[in-house]
């Protein structure tokens, strides 16, 4: 019962206003790439989150001549969050600390994508740990929509 709660408030979260598809959470921006990842990282930063490196992949694709519409990766995490999800199952630290990818996609939308938690705990078989995955989830959630909000 607890556990279909969970899942009931997990996927409400998600879906605001969100898209999720093959494990990937996609969230539509109302600004430009290089502004979706200023506010994502200052956002980040705000919430005391350590930011590891953000990897401007349009720049280094121009470098080697390969046209790439603008894509930006941010490297963010919290030990605080990340090591009881560890500690839950240690093959999840491969997909951490967590990522997000500010893109513009065809039509000249902007998009941030990360890592549906939910995705993380079927990879991993992670099991007993409902309470730190619907917390990375409200965060992750939290997080992009104020990113990505006028």
């Amino acid at each position: 019962m607890k556990g279909t709660i969970f899942s009931i408030l997990s996927a409400l979260l998600i879906a605001i206003p969100a898209v999720a598809a093959d494990g990937v959470v996609n969230v539509q921006s109302n600004f430009n790439v290089e502004e979706t990842a200023d506010r994502m990282e200052s956002i980040l930063n705000e919430k005391g989150m350590t930011v590891f490196k953000r990897i401007k992949h349009s720049e280094g694709a121009g470098k080697v001549g390969i046209e790439l519409r603008e894509t930006e990766l941010i490297i963010f995490g919290n030990p605080k969050v990340g090591s009881p999800l560890m500690k839950c199952q240690q093959t999840v630290a491969i997909d951490l600390p967590q990522k997000a990818l500010i893109w513009e996609d065809d039509k000249a939308k902007v998009w941030i994508s990360y890592n549906d938690p939910r995705y993380l705990e079927q990879r991993h078989n992670i099991s007993g740990c409902e309470e730190v995955v619907l917390k990375i989830e409200k965060a992750l959630s939290a997080i992009t929509k104020s990113a990505t909000a006028k």
